[in-house]
């Protein structure tokens, strides 16, 4: 691994490291058989660092031994000689130098500057952002395993088995029937084995063509999270110009997304932020310009929200802002900015992007949740409490989440499956998406199960796999169970239609009246076991397999001008939470979450009720104690457990009270269900507005509060502190 943060390499010497037992080789940029960078969408990336390193923990080479511990320790004698070159670590000199990734992308509508320089009132201010390490349970590995006739087995814990498939291939210079790509399961991946899963099976699969022998790499925790991207860091600079009753009447945001040393997923991961930052609201006039910028660290990628989180937390901040401003309840703000709320002929219902929003529940959905958890109640109860207590103050804050799910890149909205039905009436499903304990297999099993009326037990998911469904999407954007679900659904329709027609040929009825429910399949004449339909469907001769296909109507994207609908749906939902700080040392308490959440018609409520409680979590963590730090080297120093803390259960709300919205999609979506792996995690933005709101308790007047992310104990007590 790279020891600087930039430089070039002049020397790399491996004599000590090949004379220790048990080494075999050192695999590096001179075994690559193919293209020596990566085959990602940018292509900036080098599979091995030879001449120049641009963060600390770049890969360089592989030691290759015959065990795991073999190897580390080899590998840590290694010392490169490396000249050191000026490193960029901090955004804004990024920004200042004009260092960029990718180029920056500007969307406008009407004329924010007029709207703000016309607006009765103003405010500016600035937000810095933090990253996240993913911190998934099961690290990164890869297990290459060479096989007859020049093609490859390679296991991989990826969210997309088709991108590994399509990067080794790349590397090794071979067409992509060539290579075979399975994935069981993972254990987490929430966006950290969307493309990173790929640098291993490429280093794997590169050492093992070096020996042909099979080859397995795992990475260490800590070497884990010192190569892995991070979600990125953003930060912002806005100003907005609002009328008395709160209404944003212009915006003006500057979007400085942390990239780290290549593209990875920057470009969409910012478009998503711009394409969020919107959130709940009507935005006539704004203009929000996005800098994707370099800088010499991991290089950034996806992360559960995917770039979302960043730009709704700028504008419930800003929000929160406005409300103090002007001294009236932010829950009142936020309704008046609601897509949708009466003004005159203007119907409010235009995204900035030129998607209308035609589902919009959260007027109902927010007016439901403060009624359900008493929020004018509470309200009222902690500004008493605030006004006697001088040390322990309480803040209160309801903000709802606007999620739009698809794939903004609208290629990757199609999904394949294969259902078999075999003779002993077992059924097996196979389908493009992975399975990282969000539960995926779990509905997609399920939803077969409904089509042909059987028990969930009797449905079975076979690993992800490239030689069953070529060419499916990753396992993101919250769009598995959408996509794969309705895929398979299809498949299994068509089982289900082979299997009607022969009974009904049997039986002198219509297909139609074939029932299938309660593992029988039921004529007007007689009742079958599904065992036996299916024998009876064998002995004729009958296909009891098939294949489906999914491609998500009405979506479309201009990616020039960022225009368009590249959403299907939203998902809603709201949450409110109740903080307690200490404003002696800056520690506090998540009191009590109540969380309304829209999963449209849900597949499967207990997955989907773990999903919100899961992602409130993590953005709980994202938000308060996941704290990123760099040295002045540009060396990660939160490399594990001990230094870099991730929530655990004593940091979750002592009252945690879950809901599910009653009505289902409006749109056309599988079984009537919406999302839910990505939308709950921005619930936890309340948590960080009720902490703004008692650091407000803290002091008189309409000051704005400023507050980095995450608001450590330490941050809090700055805040509290500051003039």
């Amino acid at each position: 691994l790279s020891p600087v943060a930039h430089g070039y390499v002049r020397q790399m010497n491996f004599e000590a490291t090949l004379a220790m037992s048990d080494v075999h080789a050192v695999v590096c940029s001179n075994d690559i058989v193919g293209d020596p960078r990566f085959a990602s969408f940018s292509h900036d990336e080098p599979i091995f660092a030879d001449i120049t390193v641009q963060h600390v923990g770049q890969v360089m080479g592989l030691v290759v031994a015959q065990s795991h511990k073999q190897a580390r320790v080899a590998a840590h004698c290694i010392r490169p000689t490396i000249e050191a070159a000026p490193a960029v670590l901090d955004v804004r000199q990024a920004y200042a130098q004009q260092l960029w990734v990718l180029p920056p992308v500007q969307v406008t509508r009407g004329d924010a500057a007029q709207a703000i320089a016309h607006a009765p009132h103003t405010l500016q201010g600035s937000l810095d952002v933090g990253g996240q390490e993913h911190f998934y349970l099961e690290g990164q590995i890869a297990y290459a395993i060479p096989q007859d006739n020049g093609h490859w087995l390679i296991h991989s814990g990826t969210q997309h088995p088709g991108e590994v498939q399509h990067w080794v291939a790349h590397a090794l210079h071979i067409p992509l029937s060539q290579v075979r790509v399975v994935c069981r399961r993972m254990g987490g991946g929430f966006g950290g084995k969307e493309t990173q899963a790929g640098h291993l099976a490429v280093w794997a699969a590169l050492a093992a063509h070096k020996f042909g022998r099979p080859v397995k790499m795992r990475l260490d925790r800590g070497d884990d999270i010192l190569i892995t991207g991070k979600r990125h860091p953003f930060s912002h600079d806005w100003q907005v110009g609002f009328d008395a009753q709160g209404r944003v009447l212009g915006l003006d945001s500057v979007q400085l997304a942390h990239c780290g040393h290549s593209a990875d997923l920057s470009g969409p991961v910012a478009d998503r932020a711009i394409f969020h930052t919107d959130n709940a609201y009507f935005l006539s006039d704004l203009v929000i310009t996005s800098h994707r910028c370099k800088t010499h660290t991991q290089s950034h990628t996806a992360f559960r929200g995917f770039g979302g989180p960043q730009g709704v937390l700028l504008i419930e901040t800003i929000m929160g802002d406005i409300a103090r401003h002007l001294g009236l309840d932010a829950l009142d703000v936020r309704l008046a900015n609601l897509y949708g709320v009466a003004d005159g002929e203007n119907k409010r219902d235009t995204t900035p992007y030129g998607m209308k929003v035609e589902d919009n529940i959260l007027h109902p959905l927010m007016t439901q949740l403060a009624e359900r958890c008493d929020y004018r109640a509470r309200r009222q109860a902690i500004s008493d409490w605030n006004a006697t207590q001088s040390v322990i103050k309480k803040g209160l804050a309801l903000t709802p989440v606007k999620f739009g799910i698809s794939f903004t890149a609208t290629q990757f909205n199609q999904a394949g499956a294969v259902v078999s039905v075999y003779t002993d009436g077992s059924v097996r499903v196979n389908h493009g998406g992975t399975e990282m304990g969000q539960g995926l297999h779990t509905k997609v099993c399920g939803l077969v199960a409904r089509v042909l009326g059987l028990p969930a037990a009797q449905v079975q998911a076979s690993a992800s796999d490239t030689d069953q469904v070529a060419n499916a999407s990753a396992t993101a954007a919250s769009s598995g169970t959408d996509l794969n679900g309705r895929a398979a659904e299809n498949a299994a329709l068509q089982v289900r239609q082979n299997i009607a027609a022969c009974i009904a040929k049997a039986d002198g009825c219509s297909a139609d009246a074939v029932r299938f429910e309660g593992g029988q399949v039921i004529t007007p004449r007689r009742q079958r076991s599904f065992t036996e339909a299916v024998q009876h469907a064998y002995g004729q001769r009958v296909q009891l397999w098939s294949d489906g296909f999914y491609a998500t109507p009405k979506i479309h994207y201009d990616r020039t001008t960022l225009t368009g609908r590249p959403f299907y749906y939203f998902a809603y939902g709201a949450a409110c939470s109740e903080v307690a700080i200490d404003t002696l040392t800056g520690e506090y308490r998540v009191l009590r979450t109540d969380i309304l959440h829209d999963v449209g018609h849900s597949l499967h409520p207990e997955i989907d009720i773990g999903q919100i409680e899961g992602g409130f979590a993590q953005g709980l963590g994202w938000l308060t104690t996941e704290e990123l730090v760099w040295n002045a080297k540009g060396e990660l120093l939160t490399k594990g457990a001990s230094t870099y803390k991730i929530p655990t259960a004593a940091d979750m709300p002592a009252q945690l009270n879950i809901d599910l919205w009653h009505e289902a999609n409006r749109e056309d979506n599988v079984g009537g269900s919406k999302a839910v792996g990505e939308p709950p995690f921005m619930l936890a933005i309340s948590v960080f507005e009720a902490l703004r709101d008692a650091i407000g308790a803290t002091r008189a007047g309409n000051t704005p509060i400023h507050l980095d992310t995450p608001a450590t104990p330490e941050r809090v007590l700055n805040a509290i502190l500051a003039p």
